[in-house]
């Protein structure tokens, strides 16, 4: 959540530049498994409509310019993209050209936004 409003500028100020797209997937601090505190309650997802409706309450919380989509409580995306519990990716032609480390601490929006400043003066 910290990160949402400053990926939300971010894909404000590129708009032009990129697609930008969220994927909500499995909760990492669920209230029914390993919890933070101080985090937004949100307890395992055990069923679809309960990521859709913690996904609604993230959105809600914090607006986003760009699409959300929801993970399958099987996780694919997570699982392929190794996402839990949060990472960034730029695709370009279909290939990856920038993978960030493992959130919380390899959440690095201002490579991306490096990156993108780079994308856009060529």
């Amino acid at each position: 959540m910290a990160n949402l409003e400053r990926f939300r500028e971010l894909t404000e100020d590129f708009s032009e530049v990129a697609d930008f797209v969220l994927v909500y997937i499995a909760e990492a601090h669920p209230t029914d498994g390993w919890v933070i505190e101080g985090n937004i309650e949100v307890a395992n997802h055990k069923s679809l409509q309960d990521r859709f409706a913690a996904a609604q309450r993230m959105i809600d919380l914090e607006p986003q310019s760009c699409p959300v989509l929801i993970d399958p409580l099987t996780d694919e995306s997570s699982k392929a993209y190794a996402g839990l519990p949060e990472r960034l990716y730029i695709i370009l032609d279909g290939v990856i050209v920038y993978k960030g480390a493992r959130g919380p601490t390899g959440y690095r929006l201002e490579e991306v936004e490096q990156w993108l400043k780079k994308f856009k003066g060529n």
